[in-house]
């Protein structure tokens, strides 16, 4: 059975930071590229963050320079590490994992998501 779990949500005040984890199990984590997407209230889901089974890694320009993916493939976990927090990174949070060559437009797993806001 397939699971991503995320955690280390919660509420901070802006200019804090956060760091979520995401555990995968039931598939062959190491093979697939992950990604982080994530929902405001009223808003379309976005990409945030990705990082390929090489390491490789791309971000959404709201986050560059704030924002850091990473992916333990021994632990089957991915992270993000989120600093400088601002009010609009307010959102749901949710971890995914997609064959690299579909492209993340093609989500096989998604998690059940984690709530982030950011107070001002």
């Amino acid at each position: 059975q397939v699971r991503l779990v995320e955690s280390g949500g919660g509420s901070i005040q802006a200019g804090g930071s956060l760091r979520l984890s995401c555990a995968a199990s039931g598939y062959s984590y190491s093979r697939y590229c992950m990604g982080w997407f994530r929902q405001a209230p009223g808003k379309e889901r976005e990409g945030v963050a990705t990082i390929d089974s090489d390491g490789r890694t791309t971000y959404a320009d709201s986050v560059k320079g704030r924002f850091t993916i990473s992916r333990d493939n021994a632990k089957n976990t991915l992270y993000l590490q989120m600093n400088s927090l601002k009010p609009e990174d307010t959102a749901m949070y949710y971890c995914a994992s997609y064959r690299c060559y579909l492209g993340r437009d093609r989500v096989d797993y998604w998690g059940q998501g984690t709530q982030v806001t950011v107070s001002s």
